[in-house]
């Protein structure tokens, strides 16, 4: 049975109560086998001794006292959790933690369970990795099974061309070596299961102009010093 030192509450001038221990000192040598577990160690070897005292009182109205001074001093010793929405909710579920869910007290909130606590999130689905061609990616064949479900006319034809030229930029960006507009209309052809084609009269964006380099763009200036000189030649003329 570990030493349990005995706690008593006090009211202080603005009616708090405080947690205060009726004989700190003692001879008693304690080992850790005589410890019991911490279930959240933040809190330290003390407030786990407060509660297992608070456990062990028979008087309800007294556990709740003490249950009220305990919380307060963790609030004490966290000041940092204060600025968490439900700030008070959270201590006490520490509360009822750090007891093993042995502790008969009232709670303002619902007291947790075991069982939540100890419960294994769901496993996260993930896609599949089978992907025709990886240097184009996944989305562009979402894409692609959009536009084939569209109905044939203008609007089709203008987004088959713009996903053969994004095709085209992505293999390029890919693989620097040159790509004919046949080979494209080849890959948009196994990607759409021969439901999209690019018609022949189709040209699409060169290669090298796909792989120039981009011009970086001059930051406008302005006139430098041109105001000071209008202000300098306005002084004197006077």
């Amino acid at each position: 049975m570990p030493y349990l030192p005995h706690y008593y509450t006090t009211e202080n001038t603005s009616g708090k109560e405080n947690l205060t221990i009726d004989n700190p000192i003692t001879n008693r040598m304690e080992y850790n086998s005589e410890r019991s577990k911490m279930n959240i160690s933040e809190y330290g070897r003390n407030i786990q001794k407060m509660i297992e005292y608070i456990i062990s009182v028979d008087d309800r109205e007294k556990r709740n006292k003490l249950a009220r001074a305990t919380i307060n001093v963790m609030g004490q010793l966290n000041p940092h959790l204060r600025d968490v929405n439900d700030f008070k909710h959270k201590l006490w579920d520490h509360l009822f933690i750090m007891s093993d869910f042995r502790l008969d007290v009232d709670s303002p909130y619902p007291v947790p369970s075991r069982e939540i606590l100890t419960r294994k999130p769901e496993p996260l689905e993930y896609a599949s990795n089978n992907v025709t061609f990886k240097h184009y990616g996944r989305h562009i064949e979402r894409i692609i099974e959009k536009a084939c479900e569209m109905e044939e006319g203008e609007v089709k034809d203008t987004l088959i061309e713009l996903i053969a030229n994004h095709l085209k930029k992505s293999y390029l960006t890919w693989s620097r070596d040159s790509v004919t507009d046949e080979e494209i209309a080849g890959h948009l052809s196994k990607l759409s299961n021969g439901r999209l084609k690019l018609q022949d009269n189709i040209k699409l964006s060169e290669s090298t102009e796909i792989l120039a380099p981009k011009a970086k763009k001059r930051k406008y200036q302005g006139n430098r010093g041109g105001g000071n000189r209008n202000h300098n030649k306005g002084r004197k003329n006077q």
